[in-house]
């Protein structure tokens, strides 16, 4: 209703998973990574855990979207089963076949297994994701203990992530459940957002809606903050209701008036009250803090003047002051530089690449990297994505009220980055980045000799030659003649995206020649040191694919 008012392209705090609209917090970060970790484990149990409305199902979904093409995944949101149903319901969502009526767990625990061994010969990582696990029986969460033992003689077969409150935690750690419990291999917890990420959380769903306007000021913000105690899922609710409050009002700005009203109208008027009476008690409990503190601290300064006896007049004390490290003492604070930013950061991504560039009014920076063999990629992801590319980028960048600028991203380490801010180098911090960084970043790459596009089987030319010839020198072996893209070709791109982590699909799309570049071509500027790749996993990965697998 208020979309087209707001100038919204499609609703901001819709409540359904999004992984687009996944604002990641410094938790979210680590719970995505402990996710990504346990998924690249070999076998066990992957545990995380929030209240409701924190994020987990989003973060999960998030995770699905950097999963390769060579994964099965079985995914299910009604976990109150019984066992048979449960082991029922895993065929279903694998696509295993059973008999119809069938009850034997047996059978179904014997094609699972069947299933898993087929796709782990073809190359396949099978991955089960059970939603609200607190729910799950002590004698289904059994089963899932048994299914973790199917394995070969190297490898577990399956990988197991459960989702769910706090309860689960609690039900693990009953005594009958231990050996589960001595299965989870990575735990994360996941908490409210903090008052600053509240704001940052809000700033960024609009964002990705297409509205930069500040449509909830700061003082709202903390309306905000107080009502929903940082829960996601609460924020988008009460969002959703004062921005329709506020477009029936024909405002511009949701102000704390309507957002409270809004609290009446998604709490219920007695939950909204024992609220405020919550709150109550616990800005009378701090400001009862806070007085025994200034007591505490005016008794203390009282004690502290009377006279000390004089003896100890001639007692020499040294006090010696930790120096701060040299990494903080010359950190750059992160802000808004000036005016025509955008236009400055290219100036500094392109003098990485050896070019010049020059702002002209209707010729863009991407128009002018053509007409030196460059060619632009703008999207939208993390840090960890842009250390994956390992080229110089610019990013969108906005400052404590909003407003956007440009800088270009030359060097990064763990955590720290240099950026050319303007015209000067900056030293900053990784979660200074993060904290004024909504994904948004421009990179320039080099294209292929005679380029038209993704190089797909079938395609031949000097561009496929050129393909050869760089997967050649990486894999340390002979170019071919008179070559097209056929399935021998297709198997060596494979085989490199793989060991670069890309999606296997055999296509050379732009992700793709990144990493053939920044492999082979000393020309390309880099954001670190690149590491040769361990040969040991390339021939690993090489027998993969002989089998069968992508």
């Amino acid at each position: 209703m208020y979309k087209d008012f707001f100038g919204f392209l499609e609703m901001p705090f819709s409540i359904a998973p999004d992984p687009r609209y996944l604002y990641m917090s410094e938790q979210h970060r680590e719970a995505l990574a402990h996710l990504v970790y346990g998924f690249k484990s070999d076998g066990g149990l992957v545990l995380l855990t929030g209240e409701i409305g924190t994020g987990k199902t989003t973060v999960c979904r998030c995770l699905l979207e950097q999963t390769h093409e060579n994964s099965v995944i079985a995914f299910i949101i009604n976990p109150k089963l019984t066992v048979e149903e449960l082991l029922a319901t895993i065929c279903d969502e694998f696509g295993i076949k059973y008999p119809e009526g069938n009850t034997s767990i047996k059978l179904f625990v014997d094609l699972i297994n069947m299933f898993l061994l087929d796709a782990h010969a073809k190359g396949y990582k099978c991955l089960l994701i059970i939603d609200e696990a607190q729910n799950l029986s002590a004698d289904v969460l059994e089963q899932l203990r048994l299914l973790t033992n199917l394995e070969t003689n190297q490898h577990k077969l399956l990988q197991i992530i459960l989702l769910g409150q706090p309860e689960l935690r609690d039900k693990l750690s009953q005594p009958e459940l231990r050996q589960l419990a001595q299965r989870v291999i990575a735990r994360y917890h996941l908490g409210p957002l903090s008052k600053k990420d509240v704001a940052a959380y809000v700033t960024h769903r609009l964002s990705v809606a297409g509205v930069r306007n500040e449509l909830f000021p700061a003082s709202t913000i903390n309306t905000l903050f107080r009502l929903s105690k940082g829960v996601p899922r609460l924020i988008n609710v009460l969002c959703d209701r004062a921005l329709l409050g506020t477009f029936v009002q024909g405002k511009e700005q949701v102000n704390k008036s309507t957002l409270t009203k809004a609290a009446r109208e998604v709490f219920g008027e007695a939950e909204y009250k024992y609220q405020r009476r919550q709150m109550s008690v616990w800005l009378l409990a701090a400001l009862m803090l806070m007085v025994f503190a200034a007591v505490f601290a005016a008794a203390y300064y009282n004690h502290n003047k009377e006279p000390r006896p004089k003896e100890s007049q001639n007692v020499s004390v040294n006090i010696i002051e930790h120096p701060k490290t040299t990494e903080s003492m010359q950190m750059d604070t992160l802000q808004w530089p000036m005016d025509k930013s955008q236009d400055m950061a290219f100036q500094s991504l392109f003098k990485q690449w050896g070019v010049s560039y020059k702002p002209e009014e209707n010729v863009n920076a991407c128009q002018q990297a053509q007409a030196h063999s460059l060619r632009c990629l703008n999207a939208v992801g993390s840090l960890s994505s842009v250390r994956q590319l390992n080229i110089p980028v610019v990013l969108k960048l906005f400052d404590a009220h909003g407003k956007e600028f440009y800088a270009a991203l030359i060097f990064l380490k763990d955590q720290t980055a240099t950026l050319v801010v303007g015209t000067e180098n900056k030293k900053v911090s990784v979660k200074d980045i993060e904290s004024h960084w909504l994904g948004e970043y421009t990179l320039l790459w080099r294209t292929p000799p005679d380029y038209h596009g993704d190089i797909q089987p079938g395609d031949k030319g000097i561009a496929v030659q050129w393909l050869d010839k760089q997967l050649s020198l990486i894999q340390g072996r002979t170019t071919r003649e008179n070559l097209i893209y056929d399935d021998e070709l297709v198997r060596q791109v494979k085989k490199f995206q793989l060991a670069e982590s890309l999606v296997p699909d055999g296509i050379v799309g732009t992700q793709t020649l990144i990493h053939l570049n920044t492999a082979l071509d000393s020309r390309t500027p880099m954001l670190s040191s690149r590491q040769a790749n361990d040969s040991s996993t390339l021939r690993v990965i090489d027998d993969s694919l002989s089998r069968g697998g992508k």
